[in-house]
């Protein structure tokens, strides 16, 4: 694979991400505008609910998200918020999941949100759940917690809101590959932090070397980022 080819790869899989709170609708559109390139589009534009409709129409899925970034043990109102959005135009929910009360011992408090959320949503719409891995305790427990999820109906395991302790880490994001590969199904979305071409290059050389050359396609992986578009668009110009 080229260099453009790898860069224009990475930038398949972007969830294009903005969630920032006060916003502005100039900083919206600017955003959206970037979703479509001379290279290539992004797989999905990020924004809380709220945008929605403001980012739809580019001819990009729009993810919202949902009990975020603080992840409260509140199914209804995840459920809530996340049914909201769909209704609104969003084809893809990115929720947090309650990950203090399950680090706090409530075994069953991801799979408590995690199925309301995909019940309010319905099965065609994407779920990708939020765990926040930087705050958990270590491999077990993030293995753990991506099992959960994807039992109660999560599409994608995602590392991070990007707004609470440590974003993506290739440790954090292994792990959640070797779950969807040990229960042959699911997808991986590494978030928070990775902003750079060779970043990227780094998560999606572990997702080859995990699951396979080839497999780390939009529907099955993602990276969501805010600046990687610009570093990847920059490099192309240059190449």
């Amino acid at each position: 694979m080229s260099a453009a080819d790898g860069l224009r790869r990475a930038l398949a899989v972007v969830d294009l991400t903005r969630l920032e709170r006060p916003d502005d609708a100039e900083a919206i559109d600017a955003l959206a505008a970037k979703a479509v390139t001379g290279a290539g589009r992004v797989a999905a534009i990020c924004v809380y609910p709220e945008w929605i409709e403001r980012v739809l129409g580019p001819g990009v899925p729009v993810a919202a998200v949902a009990n975020f970034p603080a992840g409260e043990d509140e199914p209804g109102l995840a459920a809530r918020d996340a049914g909201e959005a769909v209704e609104a135009g969003a084809a893809e929910i990115d929720v947090v999941v309650p990950w203090r009360a399950f680090l706090a011992g409530d075994e069953t408090a991801i799979v408590r949100t995690v199925a309301a959320t995909r019940a309010a949503i319905g099965d065609g719409v994407g779920l990708k759940a939020i765990l926040e891995t930087g705050s958990l305790d270590g491999a077990d427990t993030v293995r753990r917690a991506g099992e959960q999820a994807l039992v109660a109906g999560a599409d994608f395991l995602k590392t991070s809101t990007g707004k609470v302790g440590a974003g993506a880490s290739l440790e954090a994001t292994r792990v959640l590959l070797e779950v969807v590969r040990d229960a042959g199904h699911g997808a991986v979305k590494a978030s928070g932090g990775i902003r750079t071409a060779e970043q990227a290059a780094e998560y999606l050389a572990l997702a080859d070397e995990v699951m396979g050359a080839g497999w780390a396609t939009p529907e099955r992986f993602r990276i969501g980022a805010s600046s990687l578009v610009d570093d990847l668009l920059a490099r192309l110009d240059a190449s």
